[in-house]
Parts: C-alpha cells; structure tokens; sequence
C-alpha cells in the first residue's frame, strides 16, 4: 500500500523562477508570494515565490507544468490546469479522486521518488514542481532543465490544513490561477456547511472519532493513528467532527504509529479505518484477538471503512472526496 506522499514524506511551498534568474535572499516566509506590478489578483507580470531553495521569478504565469508529486498534481488539476508531465500516473488514477483526473494526453515522468530527467528535459517545461523529500538530491539537476520550486512539507507543523491551503494557493499564483482558487476554497467550505448539517441531520452533530490507515508489519497490524496537524483530521475538524487521538509531540507527517495495544485508551471514540482489500488488518485477523473484541467501539459496532484507496495526504479535491465517504460511512 502506498504510505504517505511519494515514500511520504510531503514538501512545500512554492518558488516561481526565470529561466535565467538566480535565487535571491530569503527574506519572505516560506510559501509567500510578491505580488506583481499593480497588485492585480491573476499576476501576469513577474511573480516571486520563497520556497524550500530560496526565491524563484517567473516572468509570466508557467503554462508547461511538470509536477512530481501527486499532491501538487491534484492542485494544478484543480486550478483548471492540466500538467504536460506528472509522476507515476498509473498509480494517481488509482489514489486520487477522479474529481482531479488526469488527461490522457499527461506523459508519464517516472517515479515520484525517481523521475526520469530526460523525460523531462523533453516536455520543454517553463516550471517544475518537485517534492523536498524525494526531490532534493536532484534540485540542481532539475533547476537546470527549467525553474524549479520546491515545497518541503515537514516543516513548522507540518502539512496540516492550513499548509494544505497555502500551498495549493502559491501554485495557483504559479500558473496565473488565483481567482480559480478562491472559488475552489469558497465551493469547499459550502461543501463542508452542506456535510455538517447532514450529520447533525442523522444525530452526529460533534462527533468524537479517531482515524488510522492501517497495513500489517512483521506479522502485526501498525496503525498510523491521524493527529490534529494532519489534513485529515484538518479537514474532518471542518464539518464538526472531534478528534480524540493525541501525541505530547508534533509529528511532522500527522500521524503516529502505534500497535493495537494503544486503542484503548481512545475505545469510547468512534473508529474510522482505511486498510487495503488484500490487508485485513481489522477483519479475519482479529477474531480472536482479545485485546480487538473488547474495545468498546467494537463491541458497540461503531467501526467505520473507508476505501483503501482514500488518499490521506491530498489537497482541496481529496478533502472533499473524504469528506463525502466519511459522512456516508456515518449517516447510511
């Protein structure tokens, strides 16, 4: 199963560069943007964005975008764009949502951990989009073929909600895409009022829950147990939803990971789960696991799947898919 963006481990924050400018100094926050000559909203002038590798200026809004990781992916969809190259598309047709398809026409790069350069060196690119963590030994290389941002997503907080955000708002302004942004974050937030009043509807105003990803490890189940500074419990947070899993550290990825021992202290919240089909972590392998069959939320039946393929590490198109399967987990 996949675990986490590309060997998960997200990055971010935007830098837009010309093809022959040179990193200035890092005086703006990571992700801030300069806003072009006249202050307009859609900059078709020069842009500058502070990302993980200094300052990158691109003289216009890029068109020819290669993106490699499926986060930044789905954003750029989202924005009405659709990337001339992206990393491992057969397996982002499979993790995120169909809302943020792919055009057939999107040629394959590689790996999001190992991209083809070559590949990409021929797609003639104004902008690539690269990942901190799986992308940062080969920034020069990159760089050199076109301007390069790169977001590291593991720092400050994390990527929890607000950096989620933050970062789907630079790449808009990367591609001359801001007033589509707004109106993707504005449909989003009226789909999160419209999902709240149906919980309160079925009687699950405020509801308490904890949520795992799950997948078996040396003969046991691990649980990667979602914190509050994870999209995901950022975006449940958003429809009222309560969550009950807590750590006394910040955990950059938004999670932490625990075996079955540590559910009991969270039994009286409700269990939300994604496990592969081929992975039943909380199916026939805990029939007669003791520990499992007492918890309260199993012996109360309030255990809730979703699919294995729920993308947990998305952007605004993925919180809305989750949104939409955890409500119809919760009312049906």
């Amino acid at each position: 199963m996949k675990k986490g963006f590309s060997g998960i481990a997200l990055m971010l924050v935007l830098m837009l560069a010309l093809a022959g400018c040179g990193t200035a100094g890092n005086t703006k926050a990571e992700g801030e943007t300069a806003p072009a000559a006249g202050g307009s909203t859609e900059a078709a002038g020069p842009i500058t964005i502070k990302h993980s590798h200094g300052e990158t200026t691109l003289d216009e809004p890029a068109q020819r975008v290669v993106v490699l990781e499926w986060t930044f992916t789905e954003d750029l969809v989202a924005l009405g764009v659709q990337p001339v190259g992206s990393a491992d598309n057969e397996q982002y047709k499979i993790y995120v949502s169909p809302e943020a398809a792919l055009d057939s026409s999107v040629a394959d790069v590689g790996l999001r951990n190992e991209p083809n350069l070559e590949a990409i060196a021929a797609l003639k690119p104004d902008l690539i989009i690269s990942n901190f963590d799986s992308n940062n030994k080969i920034y020069d290389q990159l760089n050199t073929i076109a301007p390069t941002i790169e977001y590291n997503l593991n720092t400050g907080n994390g990527y929890d909600y607000d950096k989620m955000v933050e970062v789907f708002n630079s790449i808009a302004t990367a591609v001359g895409k801001q007033d589509q942004a707004k109106k993707v974050l504005a449909d989003l937030d009226q789909h999160y009022a419209d999902a709240k009043e149906k919980l309160a509807a079925a009687g699950k105003a405020d509801l308490h829950y904890v949520i795992t990803q799950a997948f078996t490890s040396q003969n046991a189940a691990s649980l990667r147990m979602f914190l509050d500074n994870s999209v995901v419990a950022g975006t449940l947070a958003k429809i009222g939803m309560i969550n009950d899993w807590k750590s006394d550290k910040v955990e950059n990825y938004g999670f932490s990971t625990v075996g079955i021992e540590a559910l009991s202290k969270v039994q009286d919240s409700n269990f939300i789960y994604i496990t592969q089909p081929d992975d039943d972590v909380f199916g026939a392998a805990m029939k007669g696991n003791s520990v499992w069959n007492g918890l309260n939320f199993v012996k109360e039946k309030r255990t809730y799947p979703l699919s294995g393929t729920t993308w947990t590490f998305g952007g605004p198109v993925s919180s809305k898919a989750l949104v939409d399967q955890v409500v119809g987990v919760l009312t049906k």
